[in-house]
C-alpha cells in the first residue's frame, strides 16, 4: 500500500462524521412523550365522535357541535394569550436581570458538601413550565363555562335598570359574569409576575451587597426597584377594576333584615370603592412613574399606602361610623326606600309581580259547601296517599322481582266525559333486580332491555279489599275506558342506566305471560347503527364494552345503540345550562304512545335586590319555568318547548342554539293538556311569597305579617321501637294537585297545585296559593287570603283534634300493636264553596305484608270532625244526609258503618244481636292474634252500644 492509498483511507475517515451520542436517546425521549399523547388523542376523538353521532340521532347535531367549538376556541384563545404574557413577561424579567450572568449560589448538604447553582439551569426551564401550565389550566377553566361566554355573545336587549347604577338586567345575567371572569383572570396573571419579578430582583442582588459591602452607583437596585414599580402598577390597575366590578355585588347581598344596597351602601360604601378605585389607578400611575425616573423604595411604599389609607377610611371607618349612629337609630326612616328596592326585585326575580290575591270566606257552615254544584270536586278528593299506593303497586303489579315504580304522579285525564285525577305510576326494569344466575351481558345489554307499561287509577276510588280500581294495569295492558296505551314499552326512563342494543338477533324480554315469557323486536329509529368493525369498536371502547360487543355475533351492523337512556342524564346533556325539575311524570298521548315529561328552568344568582332561597339544593335569586321538556319513553327523541318567551336568559340560549328550542305551540295537543304547574316552583315561591306578600315597608322591616308554608305532624314508627310508640315530626306541608273549579273562576273544574300558608310561629291557617296548569291560564298563582277576624284551623291543628279524639285515638292505638301498624296519609285542605273541608286517610299494614290497606277516612271542619270506612260514609256523618258522589264509592258491599252512618232503621233486638256478634268476633279474633281485624270489631261494638244508648234516651 502506497502513500496515496494512506491519503484515500484519511480522506474517508475525515468525510465520515458520527452522530452525536445524544441523538438516540432524544429519539426515545420523543417517541416516549408522543406516544400517551396521542394515545390520549385518539381516546378523545372516539369519544368526540361517538358523542356527535349521539347527538345527531338526536337531531342536534348543530348543538353539539356549536357548543365544541365554542369551548375549544376558548381553551385556544386564553391558553394562547395565557401563555403569551406570561412567557413574554418572564423573557423581559431575563433579558432586564441578564439571567446568563446571575451569580452563582452555593448550596450546602449535610452542612458538608457545597453545590455551585446556576440560577439559569433553573429559572428558565421552569418558566417555560409555569407559562404552559397556567396556559393549559385557564384554557381548561374557561372552556368549562362556555355557557357563561354565549349567553354575553347572544344576550337580548333588556329594558328594565337598577335603582342604584341604572345598568339593564342583561349587564348582571350576563354581561357582569364575563367581566369579573376576565378580572380573576388577569389578577392572577398579575401575581404570578409579580412574584417572578420580586424572584428575579432577589436573585439578582450582587454578591458584594451579600456579604454587606457597599455598592456606590446602586444601579443595580434602582432597575430593581423599576421592574417591581412596573409590574406592581399594572397589577393595581387591574385590582382597580376589580374594586369597581365589586360594587355592583352589593345588589344582591342578603342582609338579616333584607336583601340589596342598603342606606349606608348606597351613600357612603359605594362611593368609597369608587374613591379606593380612582386611589388604586393613582398609585398605578405613580409606580409607573418611579419604574420610567427609578426614583427608588420611597416613591414604591408611597403608592402602595395610597389605597390602603383610602380603604381604610373610606370603607372601614365611614360607613361603620354612619351605620352605627345615624342609621341605627333611625333605621326604618333611612332604609325604606332600599327594602321597597327590595320587595319589588324579589318579587320580580320569583316572578310574583302579578300574583293576584282574592278574599276566600272560609265559612264553617255545612251550607257553604254546595255540595250539589261541586259534585266534581268530591268526586276528585285525593284519597290514596302516593306512598301507600307505590307499596300497593309494588306487591300487585310487578308481577315480577326486577320490576319496579320509582314514582307516582297525579294528573288528571278526560274518564267518560269529564275530568278525573288519577295517579299513574310507570313500570320500569331494573337489571339489577335480575337473578343471579341472569346477570350476564347477554341478557342486561339485549334481552332484559325496556320496562313495561303503567298503571292508572282514580285518586279515590277502592275495589272492596282495599285495592286500587284500576284504568289501566296488568301484562299485557289491560284498559277500562277510552284510554288506550299503543306502545307500551319503556326503554327510556328513571331507572334506565344502562346502555344496550336493539334489533338484534336476540329476542327482547317484552312482559310475562303465566310460565311463559313474551318476546318482541324494537321497531322504532331511536338510537344509532352499530355499523361496521371501526365504528363497532369505537362504540365499544367509549361504552366500555370492548370484551363483548366486538366478538357479538347477536349485535349486527343494522343494530342500533341506545345510550344515555336515564332521562335526567338524557336531558341535562343536551342542555346542561337548564335547571331541571326532580320529577318527571309520565304522560299517556292522546296517541296512546307514552311520554316523560320534565319542567326546566332558568336561574340566576345575580337578579338585582332580589333575596337568595333555594331550589332543591342551588341558591338562586331569580327562577323561572321556561322550558318544558318530553320524552318519548320508546324512540328516546327529546324536545324543549319555550313558555315563557319573556325570559332573557332562555332567550339568549334560544339564539345560541336555534335549533334545539320550539314554541310552546308546537307541543302536541295531547301533551299540552298534561303540563303541569311545577311543585318545585310553587314549594319555593311559597317560600318566598311567606315574606315578600307584603307591599309595605314598614310591615316587612317589622315582620309583622310574615307567612310560613303550613305544617302537619308526619307519623314515624321506627322499627326498633319495642313500645310501638308513635313519632311525630311537624314538617311543611307538600303542594298537592286537586282538580275543581277555581273560587271567582267561571272555566269548570281545573287542575291546579295549591299550598296552604299559616301566620309565622301559628298553627292556623292564613291564605292559600293555587298554581293553574290549564288552558290560557297556565302559570298564572292566585292567593286567596283568609277572614282576619276568625281562627281557621291549620293542618296540624286538625291533625291535633285527629289525635286528641278518644274514640280514633283509642283505634289507632289498638292497631298500631304488634303485627301491624298505622300509617298516616297527608292531610289535604280542600276548598270547597266557600268552606273548607279536611281529609286525611288511614292506612293500616301487616309487618310481613308491605302492601297498606285504607281502614279509615278522616274528615273534618271547622266545627266537626268524623271519620268511617270509606268517604262516602264519612261524609254523610259529617255533613249529614247528603248526595253521594257518583263514581266516588268503593266497591263491594257496605260495611257496618255504612250502615250505620244515614238513619239505621234496625230494631233495638237487632242492634243487641249485632253488638253480641261484635263481642264474640272480637274475642275469637283477639285468641287468633289477629289484632288488627279485632280492633274494627272493637270499634263496631261501641258504635252498636252507642246506638243503643241514644236510643234509650
Amino acid at each position: 500500500m502506497n502513500n496515496n492509498d494512506f491519503s484515500e483511507l484519511d480522506a474517508e475517515i475525515i468525510d465520515v462524521t458520527p452522530r452525536p451520542q445524544f441523538a438516540p436517546k432524544r429519539r426515545w425521549w420523543i417517541i416516549a412523550l408522543a406516544l400517551p399523547l396521542l394515545f390520549f388523542a385518539l381516546m378523545y376523538g372516539i369519544s368526540v365522535y361517538v358523542e356527535a353521532v349521539w347527538f345527531d340521532s338526536l337531531g342536534f347535531v348543530s348543538r353539539f357541535w356549536t357548543a365544541y367549538t365554542a369551548s375549544w376556541t376558548l381553551f385556544a384563545v386564553f391558553a394562547v394569550l395565557t401563555f403569551a404574557i406570561l412567557r413574554g413577561g418572564f423573557f423581559a424579567l431575563e433579558r432586564l436581570f441578564g439571567l446568563d450572568n446571575l451569580a452563582p449560589r452555593k448550596i450546602i448538604l449535610n452542612n458538608q458538601q457545597a453545590i455551585d447553582v446556576n440560577p439559569a439551569r433553573i429559572l428558565r426551564p421552569v418558566a417555560w413550565i409555569a407559562a404552559i401550565f397556567f396556559g393549559f389550566s385557564y384554557g381548561i377553566g374557561v372552556a368549562e363555562d362556555w355557557q357563561t361566554w354565549a349567553v354575553f355573545l347572544h344576550q337580548p336587549a333588556t329594558a328594565s335598570a337598577d335603582p342604584i347604577f341604572g345598568k339593564s338586567l342583561g349587564f348582571y345575567l350576563f354581561s357582569l359574569p364575563i367581566y369579573q371572569e376576565i378580572a380573576a383572570w388577569l389578577t392572577t396573571l398579575g401575581i404570578v409576575l409579580l412574584a417572578a419579578t420580586v424572584i428575579y430582583s432577589i436573585l439578582s442582588v450582587p454578591q458584594q451587597l451579600i456579604k454587606g459591602e457597599k455598592r456606590k452607583s446602586g444601579g443595580l437596585g434602582k432597575n430593581i426597584y423599576a421592574a417591581v414599580s412596573a409590574v406592581a402598577g399594572m397589577l393595581l390597575l387591574v385590582v382597580a377594576w376589580r374594586v369597581w366590578l365589586a360594587r355592583y355585588g352589593y345588589l344582591w347581598t342578603d342582609h338579616a333584615s333584607f336583601s340589596g344596597v342598603t342606606y349606608t351602601e348606597a351613600n357612603y360604601l359605594i362611593p368609597g370603592l369608587t374613591a379606593v378605585t380612582i386611589a388604586l389607578a393613582v398609585a398605578a400611575l405613580i409606580l409607573f412613574f418611579n419604574a420610567a425616573v427609578k426614583k427608588g423604595l420611597r416613591l414604591l411604599l408611597l403608592a402602595l399606602a395610597v389605597p390602603v389609607a383610602v380603604f381604610i377610611v373610606a370603607v372601614v371607618l365611614i360607613p361603620a361610623y354612619v351605620q352605627n349612629f345615624v342609621v341605627k337609630p333611625n333605621e326604618l326612616g333611612r332604609e325604606t326606600p332600599y327594602i321597597e328596592h327590595n320587595i319589588a326585585g324579589t318579587r320580580a326575580g320569583f316572578n310574583l309581580e302579578h300574583v293576584e290575591s282574592r278574599e276566600y270566606a272560609a265559612e264553617t257552615s255545612f251550607a257553604s259547601f254546595n255540595l250539589a254544584a261541586n259534585q266534581g270536586t268530591l268526586r276528585n278528593i285525593r284519597l290514596w296517599d302516593w306512598r301507600a299506593l307505590q307499596n300497593t303497586l309494588q306487591q300487585i303489579q310487578e308481577i315480577r322481582t326486577y320490576y319496579d315504580f320509582p314514582d307516582v304522579d297525579v294528573d288528571r285525564y278526560i274518564i267518560n266525559g269529564e275530568p278525573r285525577q288519577v295517579m299513574v305510576a310507570t313500570r320500569e326494569v331494573d337489571v339489577e333486580k335480575l337473578p343471579e344466575q341472569s346477570r350476564n351481558w347477554i341478557n342486561e345489554r339485549l334481552v332484559y332491555t325496556h320496562g313495561y307499561g303503567v298503571t292508572m287509577n282514580p285518586v279515590n276510588e277502592f275495589t272492596s279489599e282495599g285495592k286500587p280500581h284500576f284504568i289501566i294495569s296488568n301484562m299485557p295492558l289491560e284498559s277500562v275506558g277510552e284510554i288506550r296505551v299503543t306502545r307500551p314499552e319503556i326503554y327510556f326512563g328513571e331507572k334506565t342506566d344502562t346502555d344496550v342494543y336493539v334489533k338484534t338477533k336476540q329476542r327482547e324480554f317484552d312482559y310475562p305471560q303465566g310460565e311463559n315469557n313474551n318476546y318482541t323486536n324494537y321497531e322504532g329509529d331511536g338510537g344509532f347503527a352499530v355499523g361496521g368493525w371501526l365504528r363497532r369498536t369505537a362504540i365499544a371502547w367509549e361504552l366500555d364494552d370492548l370484551s363483548k360487543l366486538p366478538f357479538s355475533d347477536d349485535v349486527t351492523a343494522e343494530s342500533r345503540v341506545l345510550m344515555h337512556r336515564n332521562i335526567k342524564d338524557r336531558i341535562s346533556r343536551v342542555a346542561p345550562f337548564l335547571t331541571f325539575d326532580s320529577d318527571p311524570y309520565m304522560v299517556v298521548n292522546d296517541d296512546g304512545r307514552l311520554f316523560w315529561m320534565v319542567d326546566a328552568y332558568t336561574t340566576s344568582r345575580h337578579f338585582p335586590y332580589s333575596r337568595h332561597y333555594d331550589l332543591n339544593g342551588q341558591t338562586v335569586n331569580y327562577l323561572r319555568n321556561s322550558v318544558k321538556v318530553t320524552i318519548d319513553a320508546y324512540s328516546g327523541a327529546v324536545s324543549y318547548y319555550v313558555f315563557d318567551e319573556a325570559d332573557p336568559i332562555v332567550a339568549a340560549y334560544r339564539a345560541t342554539f336555534p335549533d334545539l328550542f320550539k314554541d310552546q305551540s308546537a307541543m302536541p295537543a295531547g301533551l299540552r293538556s298534561h303540563v303541569r304547574y311545577p311543585e318545585e316552583l310553587i314549594k319555593t315561591q311559597g317560600d318566598v311569597f311567606g315574606l315578600y306578600h307584603t307591599t309595605s315597608a314598614k310591615m316587612f322591616f317589622g315582620r309583622e305579617d310574615v307567612w310560613s308554608v303550613a305544617r302537619e305532624a308526619a307519623v314515624n314508627n321506627p322499627a326498633n321501637n319495642a313500645n310501638r310508640q308513635q313519632q311525630t315530626t311537624p314538617q311543611p306541608l307538600d303542594p298537592y294537585q286537586v282538580l275543581m273549579p277555581l273560587p271567582g273562576e267561571q272555566q269548570g273544574a281545573e287542575f291546579a297545585q295549591v299550598l296552604p300558608f299559616t301566620p309565622a310561629s301559628r298553627n292556623n291557617m292564613i291564605a292559600w296559593m293555587a298554581g293553574r296548569s290549564d288552558g290560557s291560564a297556565y302559570g298564572q298563582l292566585l292567593v286567596y287570603d283568609f277572614p282576619s277576624s276568625r281562627v281557621i284551623d291549620g293542618p296540624s291543628q286538625i291533625e291535633a283534634r285527629i289525635d286528641q279524639d278518644a274514640q280514633l285515638a283509642g283505634q289507632i292505638t289498638l292497631w298500631n300493636q304488634q303485627g301491624s301498624k298505622v300509617k298516616r296519609g297527608n292531610l289535604i285542605v280542600m276548598p270547597i264553596g266557600t268552606g273548607l273541608l279536611y281529609v286525611e286517610p288511614i292506612y293500616l299494614q301487616a309487618e310481613r305484608s308491605p302492601m297498606p290497606e285504607l281502614r279509615l277516612v278522616v274528615l273534618a271542619t271547622q266545627e266537626k270532625l268524623t271519620y268511617a270506612a270509606n268517604f262516602e260514609t264519612a261524609l254523610r256523618q259529617l255533613l249529614g244526609d247528603v248526595q253521594t258522589p257518583a263514581n266516588a264509592k268503593s266497591d263491594g258491599a257496605k260495611t257496618p258503618e255504612d250502615k250505620q252512618a244515614g238513619a239505621d232503621t234496625s230494631s233495638a233486638d237487632d242492634l243487641i244481636k249485632r253488638a253480641a256478634q261484635n263481642l264474640a268476633d272480637y274475642q275469637r279474633l283477639t285468641a287468633e292474634g289477629k289484632l288488627g281485624e279485632a280492633g274494627q270489631k272493637l270499634d263496631e261494638l261501641k258504635r252498636n252500644l252507642d246506638e243503643l244508648q241514644h236510643r234509650q234516651k
